[in-house]
C-alpha cells in the first residue's frame, strides 16, 4: 500500500527562544520600531515552515503565526472594529483592541474552546459594515509558495466560528450575509496566487449547539464553493454528535476531523462517509505531550482507511505543545524517550504516513513499544494513594457547618472590603532573585532572605495604600501550577517547554507522569512571615485541584477524577497546615473550572461532579471560622452557577473590567447569596483606571449585589504589572471604596 499524504493544522508561533514576547515587550517599551516587530514574525514563520518540511508533511498550514492573537487578526481583515477605536490604524490598532489605551477599553479575554488559550471577543456593532484588508495575509501566503510551493495551505478562521465567538449586536444571519463577499473575495484571491487548497477552521461545529446554525454553515459552504478552490473544512476539540450527517454533505472537498476527543470513530460506523471526499483523520492528539502507542493508532488508521479516502492528520494545531522534547535532556530519559512535542509530532506523523494503510509497524514504530515499558517500570502506581480515595466519605467534602452559620465566625472586616488577587509585580529583580538560587549562585538562606524582603515591602506597600485584606506577592512563584506541582511528587518540569496563554503570556506547564503526593508544607513559610509584617488579615494563596490539572499534561492511563483528587487531597493537607499557622483567610484560586468543561453538554454533568467534588475535598474539612476565597476569571460563567455555587466558597473574586459585568447580572439574576469580588482594575492593559472610574464601577456592582456581598479588587493577579503603575490603581481603588463607604446607608452597613 502507498504511502498516505499528511497535513498539518498549525505550528508553535512563539519562537524557539520566545522571540515574539522580547520582541513585543520590546516594541511596547519602544526599544525596536514596528519593522523590526514585524521581522521577527517573519523569522519565526520561516522557523515553523522549514521543521514542517524538512519532516516531509504534505500539506503544511500556512498563515496561524500572530503579533498577538489569531482572532483578532480576522476580525481586523473582516473590518470588524468597534467606533472606539475609530481613527487608530496599523498596529496601533491591533494593540488598542488587544490591551487597551487610555479611555479606550481593550476586547474582552476569554478561552479559546475548552483551553487554556485566550482569545480577544471580536465585537460587531449593529451598525457595522464590514470592510475587507487582507494585504498582511495575502503578503505570508506568498512568502509560504515562496518557500514551500504547492505545499503551503492557507488556513482561514471560517466566518461561522468567527461570528459565533464573538458579540454580535445586530443579527447574526445579517452580518454573515455581509462577510461571504468578503471570504469570497479571498479565496478568489488565493486561487489567483495559485494556491491549490485552503483549510477552512470551523470548530464551532463541535459544539453542541451546532444544530442552531445548520443553515447557516449551509448557505456558507454553498457560498464559497462557488470560487472555485478546494476547501478542508476542518473541525477540532470535539466530534461533531448530532451534527455529523449534515456537516459531512457540505459542499467541500476535505473534511477533517478530530479523532482523539469525542468519539468521531462511532460516528463514521453509524453514519458512513459521503462519496468524493477526503477525510483528514486527527490521529495524534495536538493538545498532548505523550508519544503515540503505534499499534493502537495504526490499527485507526487502517479501519479509517477501508471507509475513506485518507490523509493524516494532528488533531489542531500543534501551538498548544512546546517545540521539540529533544532539547529537555534534564528530564530523565525514561520519561524524556515517552514525551512528543510538535516536532517529535511532526516525525510521528510522517512515520505512520509512510507505514500506508496496511503496512505492519515499521522497526522505529515497534522501538515506541519499548520506550512505553520501560517508563511503565520507572512511573509505577502507588497503591496507597487509590486507597485513600477509595475510602474518601460524604463528611470528607463537606465544611462543618453551612455557609450563613459559618460566615458570623469569620474575619470581621468593613463593608466593601478591599484587596488584591494574590500576586505583586515580578520584577526583573525577582526574577533575577529566582535565577540566581536555581542555578546555584547563592544558598537557600540567602534566597529566601531576598523573598522575605519582597514579602516585607510588599506588604508595607499594601498597608500604606490602605488595603483591608493583603497578600504575601507571590515572589517565590514563577508561575502558579508549577510552584506547586514542584512541592508534589509525580510532576516533572520542562526547561524550554513554553506555550502561548495569550499574546505576551506564556506558560510552562508542568507534566503528572505518576501519581501525586504532597512532598511537606508548600506555603506556609511564606504565609506566616508575609503575617509577621502586619496585624491586617493576609490570605494564604493556593492553585486549586482542577486548575492544576488543566494547566498540566496529564498522565493519560490515570483517570482526570482520580488525579484531580489527588490533587484536592494534597491541598487539603496544606490548608490544615495554613490554619495551624493562624490563617483565617484561605484563597483556593479555580480560574480552569470552566476552562475544562466539555464541549457538549450533554457531559457536563459528569464533568462539573467530580470537578466540585475535587475543590469540596481540598476545602471541606477548613474550620467554620476559616474564610475560602476562589478566584476565576476569562471564561463564561453564566452556564455553571449551580456548580459554583456548590462550590461552598465563602468568597469567589471573578474577571469583570472587560466583560461589561456579564457575570454579575448572571449572578444577581440566579440569585447568588455568597460574597463576590467583580473586578475594577484590568491588569492585563496598560492603563490605570481613574478613581472616578472605579467609583462608577462600585455603584453599579450594588445595583446588583447586597453591599455586605461585595468584596472589590483588580481582574486578575498583578505579576505582569509595574509597580509605578500598581501603586495609583490601587490607592484609586481605595480611594473610591471610601467614598462609596461615606454614602451607604447605615442600615446596610
Amino acid at each position: 500500500m502507498s504511502a498516505l499524504k499528511t497535513q498539518t493544522l498549525g505550528y508553535p508561533r512563539i519562537g524557539r527562544e520566545r522571540e515574539m514576547k522580547r520582541a513585543l515587550e520590546r516594541y511596547w517599551k519602544d526599544k525596536i520600531d514596528g519593522a523590526a516587530l514585524l521581522q521577527t514574525l517573519v523569522d519565526v514563520e520561516l522557523d515553523a515552515w522549514s521543521a514542517q518540511r524538512e519532516a516531509g508533511i504534505d500539506y503544511i498550514g500556512v498563515g496561524d503565526a500572530t503579533l498577538y492573537d489569531p482572532v483578532l487578526d480576522w476580525a481586523l481583515r473582516m473590518g470588524l472594529v468597534p467606533k472606539r477605536y475609530h481613527g487608530l490604524d496599523g498596529l496601533d490598532l491591533t494593540f488598542a483592541m488587544a490591551r487597551g489605551k487610555e479611555g479606550v477599553p481593550a476586547l474582552e479575554l476569554t478561552k479559546w474552546f475548552d483551553t487554556n488559550y485566550h482569545y480577544l471577543v471580536p465585537e460587531v456593532e449593529a451598525d457595522v459594515q464590514p470592510k475587507a484588508n487582507f494585504a498582511d495575509y495575502l503578503d505570508t501566503i506568498r512568502r509560504a509558495r515562496k518557500e514551500l510551493g504547492e505545499r503551503a495551505v492557507p488556513i482561514v478562521l471560517g466566518p461561522v466560528t468567527l461570528l459565533r465567538l464573538a458579540r454580535v449586536q445586530g443579527s447574526f444571519s445579517d452580518v454573515l450575509a455581509a462577510l461571504l463577499p468578503l471570504y469570497q473575495d479571498l479565496l478568489g484571491q488565493l486561487k489567483g496566487l495559485g494556491v491549490q487548497e485552503v483549510q477552512m477552521h470551523e470548530p464551532a461545529l463541535v459544539l453542541g449547539d451546532a444544530q442552531k446554525h445548520r443553515q447557516h454553515y449551509s448557505s456558507t459552504y454553498e457560498t464559497l464553493a462557488q470560487a472555485g478552490l478546494p476547501i478542508n473544512l476542518v473541525t477540532f476539540f470535539d466530534d461533531l454528535g448530532a451534527a455529523y450527517p449534515w456537516v459531512a454533505a457540505l459542499p467541500v472537498d476535505t473534511l477533517t476531523l478530530d479523532f482523539t476527543h469525542g468519539d468521531s470513530t462511532a460516528l463514521m460506523a453509524s453514519n458512513g462517509w459521503p462519496q468524493g471526499k477526503t477525510l483528514g483523520a486527527g490521529i495524534l492528539n495536538g493538545r498532548g505531550v505523550w508519544q503515540l502507542r503505534p499499534g493502537e493508532t495504526l490499527a485507526t488508521v487502517q479501519a479509517l482507511a477501508r471507509q475513506a479516502p485518507l490523509r493524516l492528520s494532528m488533531s489542531c494545531s500543534l501551538q498548544f505543545v512546546p517545540y521539540e522534547a529533544a532539547r529537555e535532556t534534564a528530564l530523565p530519559e525514561e520519561l524524556r524517550n515517552v514525551l512528543a512535542f510538535a516536532l517529535e509530532k511532526l516525525h510521528e506523523l510522517q512515520l505512520l504516513g509512510q507505514a500506508g494503510a496496511e503496512a505492519p509497524l515499521s522497526a522505529e514504530l515497534s522501538a515506541y513499544d519499548a520506550s512505553w515499558e520501560r517508563f511503565k517500570a520507572f512511573a509505577p502506581r502507588e497503591p496507597g494513594v487509590q486507597k485513600t480515595i477509595d475510602g474518601l466519605t460524604p463528611q470528607d467534602f463537606e465544611r462543618s457547618l453551612p455557609y450563613g452559620k459559618r460566615r458570623n465566625q469569620q474575619i470581621k472586616l468593613p463593608p466593601l472590603p478591599t484587596t488584591t488577587i494574590g500576586s505583586f509585580p515580578q520584577t526583573v529583580e525577582v526574577r533575577r532573585l529566582r535565577r540566581r538560587f536555581k542555578l546555584g549562585q547563592i544558598n537557600r538562606a540567602e534566597y529566601e532572605a531576598g523573598v522575605d524582603a519582597w514579602i516585607g515591602y510588599t506588604i508595607g506597600a499594601q498597608e500604606g495604600i490602605g488595603l483591608d485584606v493583603l497578600v504575601h506577592g507571590e515572589f517565590e512563584r514563577s508561575d502558579m501550577v508549577e510552584y506547586f506541582a514542584e512541592k508534589m511528587k509525580g510532576f516533572a518540569f520542562t526547561d524550554n517547554g513554553w506555550v502561548q496563554s495569550y499574546g505576551n503570556r506564556y506558560v510552562r506547564p508542568p507534566i503528572i507522569f505518576a501519581d501525586v503526593v504532597r512532598k511537606g508544607p508548600m506555603t506556609v513559610r511564606e504565609y506566616a512571615k508575609a503575617q509577621s509584617f502586619t496585624t491586617k488579615p493576609v490570605k494564604g494563596m493556593l492553585t486549586g485541584p482542577v486548575t492544576i490539572l488543566n494547566w498540566s499534561y496529564p498522565r493519560t492511563d490515570i483517570t482526570a477524577r482520580e488525579i484531580t483528587l489527588q490533587l484536592a487531597l494534597a491541598l487539603r493537607e496544606e490548608i490544615a497546615d495554613l490554619e495551624a499557622a493562624g490563617a483565617r483567610i484561605i484563597q483556593v484560586d479555580e480560574p480552569a473550572l470552566r476552562e475544562g468543561l466539555p464541549l457538549k453538554p450533554e457531559r457536563w454533568d459528569e464533568y462539573l461532579s467530580w470537578s466540585v467534588d475535587a475543590f469540596r475535598l481540598a476545602t471541606g474539612q477548613a474550620k467554620p471560622e476559616t474564610q475560602i476565597h476562589t478566584h476565576m476569571c476569562y471564561a463564561k460563567f453564566g452556564e455553571i452557577l449551580g456548580a459554583i455555587d456548590r462550590l461552598n466558597a465563602d468568597v469567589i473574586s471573578i474577571e469583570n473590567a472587560r466583560s461589561d459585568d456579564e457575570t454579575l447580572r448572571e449572578l444577581e439574576q440566579y440569585g447568588y447569596r455568597r460574597a463576590v469580588g467583580p473586578g475594577v482594575y484590568d491588569v492585563h492593559s496598560p492603563v490605570i483606571p481613574g478613581k472616578a472610574e472605579i467609583k462608577a464601577k462600585v455603584q453599579i456592582y450594588l445595583k446588583h449585589l447586597e453591599a455586605n456581598q461585595i468584596w472589590i479588587n483588580p481582574d486578575c493577579g498583578l505579576k505582569t504589572r509595574s509597580w509605578d503603575k500598581v501603586f495609583p490603581a490601587l490607592s484609586h481603588i481605595v480611594e473610591a471604596v471610601a467614598e462609596v463607604r461615606a454614602e451607604l446607608p447605615t442600615a446596610n452597613p
